[in-house]
């Protein structure tokens, strides 16, 4: 996996607080257990106005034109609550999401995220309100997010405008190496078989 440094990209406001699994990423959606092609089903039940899938919502903020190529999703607290379907971050990373921004996050989907290089970054209350209230301000918002530094900064807009964020340091390593729960295993590769042939026949 590529490791994450930094990313610039435009952001898409979801105004909404406690937003679920389920309404991430519909349950009727959950047949794969590969991570590509769930994109398309991100926020169904919110995009469209059909079951199929074939008429879009025109009033859902990625219908909209401005935020057709948004990277960055801004959001409010709880973002990922509800089941613990890891479908949820395949879905948010597949349709090109590469950073959420929330005052916080259910706890099993934010190590879900960070297991798939999906940053979830979280902010205090009175950051999120100026980037909702930058965002009104400039509709095409670009953020620049360095996970390196720990800092959100806003790119190409006349209001200055710069926050760190917290995150483990274990979590902010993985992320900077490309490392899910696979990979960071394999590391210790050579220290587990030693261990393994180290250990009585009749263990192994």
């Amino acid at each position: 996996m590529t490791g994450f440094t930094q990313h610039c990209g435009y952001v898409a406001p979801l105004d909404t607080a406690n937003i679920d699994t389920d309404a991430i990423i519909p349950k009727q959606f959950l047949q794969k257990v590969t991570r590509i092609g769930f994109g398309r089903h991100l926020f169904h039940d919110w995009r469209f106005l059909d079951d199929a899938g074939e008429q879009p919502n025109p009033d859902f903020v990625l219908n909209q034109a401005e935020f057709a190529d948004a990277t960055i999703l801004l959001t409010r607290e709880n973002f990922g609550c509800g089941s613990s379907r890891e479908h949820a971050p395949w879905a948010l990373a597949d349709y090109g999401f590469q950073v959420i921004i929330a005052p916080s996050f259910a706890d099993i989907f934010y190590g879900n995220a960070i297991n798939n290089q999906l940053l979830p970054v979280r902010l205090p209350e009175a950051a999120i309100e100026q980037l909702f209230a930058l965002q009104r301000a400039h509709t095409r918002l670009q953020l620049c997010v360095d996970l390196a530094s720990q800092t959100v900064r806003v790119s190409g807009a006349a209001e200055e405008f710069s926050v760190h964020f917290p995150i483990d340091p274990f979590h902010r390593h993985c992320l900077l190496n490309g490392l899910d729960s696979i990979g960071l295993t394999l590391q210790h590769a050579d220290a587990i078989t030693r261990y393994e042939q180290a250990q009585p026949a009749f263990l192994r």
